[in-house]
């Protein structure tokens, strides 16, 4: 059973899985998927095309709208953006223009950033506090700034890695001694 907050509202024929827990004034729209031991916090906001996978933590003040897909493991750090049209306006209907936006598994997405829509953030990809996401980031790929560049690859237990951005190489992660591999502008981690 998930835990719901009293101040929660949850509509009728949303999924909601085992050990998740719903906080204060959050609302989960009807068509919402989301999985097993998540955490949407204060203040979120959940559409009806969205699929939030298994033990992602969705910090206060987060709203998750339309044709975003969240992964295994993602988190949403304070009230950071994502969006579903690319040039909106008031006075324009585009909900037949929505993008899909997904974030595989693993990724960090900090305090404040925002994800304009129709793109793939990679797994255990890091998004800085306050970036601007536009383009589709790579698998262990650390972004920041306005619009977001890669400064860096991270490990996957959110470690920066001794490897440049470009050429081959390998190193491992500070904390886990797991062994990363840089080839052709690709991070993998590798057996062996």
């Amino acid at each position: 059973m998930p835990t719901i907050h009293s101040s929660a509202i949850v509509d009728e024929g949303a999924q909601i899985g085992v050990g998740s827990r719903v906080w204060h004034f959050a609302h989960v729209c009807a068509g919402a998927r989301i999985g097993n031991g998540v955490s949407l916090g204060q203040g979120v906001f959940v559409g009806n095309k969205v699929v939030i996978g298994d033990l992602c933590k969705v910090q206060n003040n987060v709203s998750i709208y339309d044709n975003v897909t969240l992964e295994e493991g993602v988190f949403c750090g304070p009230s950071m953006v994502f969006t579903n049209v690319y040039n909106p306006r008031a006075l324009i209907e585009r909900k037949s223009e929505y993008r899909d936006t997904l974030v595989r598994k693993g990724a960090t997405l900090g305090a404040n950033c925002t994800v304009v829509c129709g793109v793939t953030i990679g797994a255990y990809a890091f998004i800085a506090a306050g970036a601007v996401v536009t383009r589709d980031v790579p698998d262990f790929a650390l972004m920041a700034g306005v619009p977001a560049r890669q400064i860096g690859w991270m490990s996957a237990f959110g470690e920066r890695l001794d490897l440049p951005l470009v050429g081959e190489t390998e190193t491992t992660c500070p904390h886990t001694g797991a062994r990363y591999a840089l080839r052709a502008g690709k991070v993998d981690i590798f057996e062996g």
